[in-house]
């Protein structure tokens, strides 16, 4: 069995992998890392590795404990990869996109995708038939972009996410909803659209905490999977 931690900006996400099923999985405040770890190790007494993932700010003497316990990868660009990586600087590659397009080469191969992350950031991640990493692009998330709006201007009003409904905002607040997420929406379509001129047949992914939320909003055609980069995570603890 195998424990997946993928530290992010807000939450640590954890799960547990019994061969490439998910039998369960949590996410919880950076303060409660340790007592779930030590819930999991309880709960799950066969979980012999484990993978760490980390965006966020994880301690040095959590990552220790980890180590203690389990026998343990800590995710980098160091890290044997099952796919052939020819980003420009591949030192600076976020893990978690590394563990997307772990994902995608594993439960894809031999096809043309390109991995939407709706998160903190929208992430986007190409990988050809060919098993090579090409690049993508970042680009705000939907919860930035409402701060960006209440941070940087003296008055307009930090809101929740909401479905706008209507394009055309009639209040300050039904504006801002609209602005905010159908930019969002048509900019994914629109690089989906751009890939897709040049991949035809391309396949599509979208996952992230906001995933659910876009999927049914978008025009083009995706698979929805919130849990792609868990699986990415134990892909890469198994190849190695």
């Amino acid at each position: 069995m195998n424990l997946i931690i993928d530290v992010g900006n807000t939450l640590v996400k954890f799960a547990v992998f019994s061969d490439n099923t998910l039998i369960d999985k949590k996410a919880v405040k950076m303060e409660h890392f340790l007592v779930t770890v030590n819930g999991i190790k309880k709960q799950y007494p066969l979980i012999k590795k484990a993978i760490v993932s980390s965006v966020g700010s994880l301690k040095d003497e959590d990552l220790k404990y980890i180590d203690t316990h389990f026998k343990l990868i800590q995710l980098s660009s160091e890290t044997k990869l099952p796919f052939k990586n020819l980003y420009d600087t591949p030192k600076t590659l976020g893990v978690d996109r590394i563990a997307l397009v772990c994902a995608s080469v594993q439960q894809f191969p031999s096809k043309n995708v390109l991995i939407i992350d709706a998160g903190t950031c929208i992430t986007y991640d190409f990988v050809t038939a060919k098993n090579e990493y090409l690049g993508g692009a970042i680009s705000p998330g939907i919860v930035v972009r409402y701060k960006s709006l209440n941070n940087l201007t003296a008055n307009l009003p930090l809101l929740e996410i909401e479905e706008p409904k209507n394009i055309i905002g009639t209040s300050t607040n039904s504006s801002i909803h609209s602005g905010v997420i159908n930019g969002v929406l048509k900019e994914i379509d629109g690089v989906i659209e751009e890939y897709a001129l040049k991949y035809p047949d391309l396949t599509v992914i979208l996952t992230g905490g906001n995933s659910n939320f876009l999927s049914k909003q978008l025009k083009s055609s995706i698979f929805a999977n919130s849990n792609f980069l868990l699986e990415g995570l134990n892909h890469i603890l198994q190849f190695n």
